[in-house]
């Protein structure tokens, strides 16, 4: 007995083929679109408690030339502005790198999508153009925080720089308390950058402060001369000051310190950041 054909109508014209393909590539699209969506939305914060508080200014500061320890200085920060509880994470910044907006990272940090890890080997240029896509998607206004709000929001983990022995005629005896201080670092230092909760909480609820991840901030270094003839600090915006465990600087466009990037002491082990939500600008 023959068989019947199948008739033209059981095979799906090109035309019908193609839009279902588009109808199937739409969906996967909207999909992940709500999924990036829903994890923006998702954003944790911590609000910076307003006012005025003393920290240790950033930058260097000279005497006669000489090297000296930074001062403290009055700061303060307004109402209205909250802080992400964790870093920006692989996943987060990989949304944005999808997206066009972001720059892909280097070999050994690229394509790394982790929820539960921070985005690391990132330059201050990379984290203000996250910033930037971040304001675009959520209507919000985000940014990197400046030096002073970073320190009021770890709180609890802030820790500043100890005062080094100087002595006026002989530069050798502040160098080796520099050197000594910064072999003290680095013993028993953690280099991998660790899942979000490894270096705990601070009295505020924020995660991680002042771990193995120098957070970029957006306040310029600056070279302050102090002593009998003050003069105006000469400020540098091609360097930009990270807050960790201890304070560095780091040229701007630098994604790993590793490759050889000139920094002031030890080099942090890992550049990322997280971003403040200013509140007045929803």
């Amino acid at each position: 007995m023959p068989q019947s054909r199948p008739t033209q109508d059981a095979f799906p014209t090109r035309a019908a083929r193609a839009g279902l393909l588009a109808v199937l590539l739409a969906f996967g699209t909207g999909a992940a679109q709500a999924a990036g969506a829903a994890a923006i939305d998702s954003i944790d914060v911590v609000a910076i408690p307003a006012g005025e508080f003393t920290y240790q200014a950033a930058g260097e500061f000279l005497d006669q030339g000489r090297p000296v320890d930074a001062p403290r200085v009055q700061g303060r920060v307004e109402a209205g502005r909250a802080i992400m509880r964790r870093q920006v994470s692989q996943a987060d910044f990989a949304r944005c790198v999808q997206a066009g907006a972001c720059k892909r990272l280097d070999k050994g940090f690229r394509d790394l999508d982790a929820p539960d890890l921070p985005a690391v080997g990132v330059s201050w240029a990379d984290a203000t153009a996250y910033a930037a896509w971040l304001s675009r998607e959520t209507g919000q206004r985000w940014r990197l925080p400046v030096y002073a709000e970073w320190v009021r929001a770890a709180a609890d983990r802030y820790r500043e720089e100890g005062s080094l022995p100087s002595d006026p005629a002989d530069p050798a005896v502040r160098w080796l308390a520099e050197y000594d201080r910064e072999i003290a670092r680095s013993q028993g230092r953690i280099k991998p950058a660790q899942p979000f909760g490894h270096f705990g909480v601070n009295a505020l609820g924020v995660s991680d402060m002042g771990g193995n991840v120098w957070e970029w901030t957006d306040t310029c270094f600056a070279s302050h001369s102090v002593g009998v003839l003050p003069l105006a600090p000469r400020e540098n915006c091609g360097v930009r000051i990270l807050a960790g465990a201890h304070i560095a600087a780091m040229a701007d466009f630098i994604r790993d310190p590793r490759n050889g990037a000139c920094s002031i002491g030890l080099p942090p082990a890992n550049l990322g950041f997280r971003l403040v939500r200013d509140e007045s600008g929803h």
